[in-house]
């Protein structure tokens, strides 16, 4: 079975040009249940550098469908089995300001765009900088 991925090494993805906020937003509740956006931003803000995009995508919908953990595994091996959208179409990247940058390890990080750390990763040299994708074609 071929393995797809989602993550980026040494790469910093901006906000994507059409974006509507120019500082990273914190994304607002939708009534009492998590949203998929809310997942990403709480797991990568909580815990810069400790996960993966695969592995962030691939908890969103293990919560989305109420993964038990013995189920985990081969549900990841199907998940990953298809290609699935990166963070270049997560509405971290295309609507709430945040850019994303992902180590030599894949692990990743937030930096809002009003920051200094998100310019100067913006124009680092040493890192592939690519933009989020547009909200619009």
């Amino acid at each position: 079975m071929k393995v797809h991925t989602t993550n980026y090494t040494n790469t910093f993805i901006e906000i994507a040009a059409d974006s509507p906020v120019e500082s990273g937003e914190v994304p607002p509740l939708k009534g009492n249940k998590r949203t998929a956006v809310n997942i990403q931003f709480e797991m990568i803000s909580r815990n810069p550098y400790k996960y993966t995009s695969d592995d962030i995508l691939f908890q969103v919908f293990a919560e989305k469908n109420e993964l038990t953990k013995s189920e985990l595994k081969k549900a990841r091996e199907e998940f990953f089995s298809r290609g699935q959208p990166c963070l270049r179409a997560s509405p971290l990247t295309k609507r709430y300001g945040w850019g994303v940058h992902s180590g030599k390890d894949g692990k990743t990080a937030l930096y809002g765009s009003e920051t200094a750390a998100y310019k100067k990763l913006a124009a680092d040299r040493n890192l592939t900088v690519i933009k989020a994708m547009k909200s619009s074609k």
